[in-house]
């Protein structure tokens, strides 16, 4: 009943873009038509970059597929932007969709979901891709990037459920999209990273969406850094307070249930591969502690420092020809799945 009833909505969902794709106006190739398109969009105003920033992410589908990729190049670099077999939605509410692109090897193909980053407040599915999905696809993986809500709309609790919930979509639709249900890895970064960690090692998340563990074999986390919420509050500084604080509040309580590490207890997914960046402390310390708690519950798991890298570098590199970080979750992944 529940997949029938999301499909409904995603036929009025496709409808309605249909309808307004009609009457939007197309922009030509080239960054300067984009730029001119965004600020009619979004406007300019320099004080507030990150509302502008935001506006940009979720407009970008009312833009040309040039100005698109364009878009895409700017933020991922060359050889970004891939674009989507097909858009889903899994839910009634705009942000609850997913991009997937269909494996290039034989079906059924192992899946892997990816989760973008953004403080729990901002990011987008497209963007955050970058050349992930012309890569795993290349190696045999169907690939899905999802978007979630956002805070302050939406709760951290609400985001871990829409990503339980995006699974549960894919597996209802494993036949139809070449999908091995049984073979899922969960990708996130930075807060995705997050999320990635808490639908995998706390059972209440895919077990409302009738997802059983058993079907995450596997968990890639890049350069996260709030598996022990409450730990890095108290020594992350102002700028962990600035960005957490509205995801997470000032309750104990609830900081500890939305930690990764309050449940590292069987069961959780079997094979873990934490990347964090040589030489940030936050996400080296959060990364091994979390993979040290996962071993001794029994998951295999390990933590591995990437040089010459930044947080957001880490994230727009995967996928590139000769990263080393790729090379890692390659290896990782043929084992795991």
């Amino acid at each position: 009943m529940r997949a029938k009833l999301i499909l409904g909505t995603m036929a009025l969902v496709l409808a309605g873009a249909a309808a307004e794709a009609q009457q939007r106006p197309r922009l030509g190739g080239g960054l300067m038509a984009c730029r001119a398109d965004m600020e009619t969009l979004c406007g300019s105003d320099k004080a507030d970059k990150p509302k502008v920033r935001q506006c940009i992410i979720e407009n970008r589908d009312k833009v040309s597929e040039d100005c698109k990729r364009a878009l895409d190049a700017m933020r991922n670099g060359p050889g970004a932007g891939a674009m989507p077999t097909v858009t889903v939605s899994y839910g009634n509410d705009a942000r609850q969709a997913i991009d997937f692109y269909r494996a290039k090897g034989a079906a059924p193909a192992p899946l892997i979901v990816f989760i973008h980053g953004g403080a729990w407040s901002l990011g987008d599915k497209r963007q955050a891709s970058g050349r992930k999905p012309e890569h795993f696809t290349g190696e045999g993986y169907a690939f899905a990037s999802i978007n979630y809500r956002l805070v302050p709309q939406a709760t951290v609790e609400q985001q871990a459920a829409d990503v339980a919930s995006a699974i549960d979509m894919l597996r209802f639709r494993a036949a139809e999209y070449g999908i091995d249900p049984n073979r899922i890895a969960l990708m996130g970064h930075s807060a995705g990273a997050h999320l990635a960690a808490l639908v995998a090692t706390d059972p209440q998340y895919l077990k409302a969406a009738d997802v059983p563990m058993s079907a995450v074999k596997a968990v890639v986390l890049l350069d996260g850094a709030g598996y022990d919420v409450a730990a890095h509050m108290k020594t992350g500084g102002p700028v962990v307070q600035k960005l957490y604080g509205p995801a997470f509040g000032d309750d104990p309580k609830r900081q500890a249930a939305l930690s990764p590490m309050t449940h590292t207890a069987a069961p959780n997914a079997a094979a873990w591969l934490a990347l964090y960046v040589e030489g940030r402390d936050a996400s080296l310390g959060q990364s091994r502690a979390l993979v040290q708690a996962l071993e001794k519950a029994g998951a295999k798991a390990r933590a591995v420092a990437v040089p010459d890298s930044s947080h957001g570098e880490l994230n727009q590199d995967l996928g590139a020809d000769g990263d080393s970080a790729t090379a890692d979750v390659d290896a990782f992944l043929k084992a795991a799945l």
